[in-house]
């Protein structure tokens, strides 16, 4: 097992934990401001997530595409997350 392999395993249980715990938490707060900051950091969350594991069409795809679509999920999961933080602040 490379380390590679054990960072994104160990960022796998992260990622789970992070959705599990605010999908929990989406439920019980469903509504109002704290429904919609969870929701943003659910889909900034995603977001992250299949950057991270884009890493596992290296076979496939070129190095350098996939470090352009990463860098595409990243900016989109940060804008996303100022967008939604800026719009949940002006209510």
């Amino acid at each position: 097992m490379t380390a590679q392999t054990i960072i994104l395993i160990f960022t796998l249980v992260i990622y789970l934990i992070i959705i599990f715990v605010f999908n929990k938490a989406r439920v019980k707060y469903a509504g109002g401001k704290v429904g919609k900051v969870i929701n943003l950091i659910l889909v900034t969350v995603c977001l992250l997530f299949i950057a991270d594991y884009v890493v596992i069409f290296d076979q496939v795809l070129d190095v350098d595409l996939l470090d352009i679509i990463r860098a595409l999920f990243r900016t989109a999961a940060l804008s996303f997350l100022a967008y939604g933080g800026a719009k949940v602040a002006d209510s």
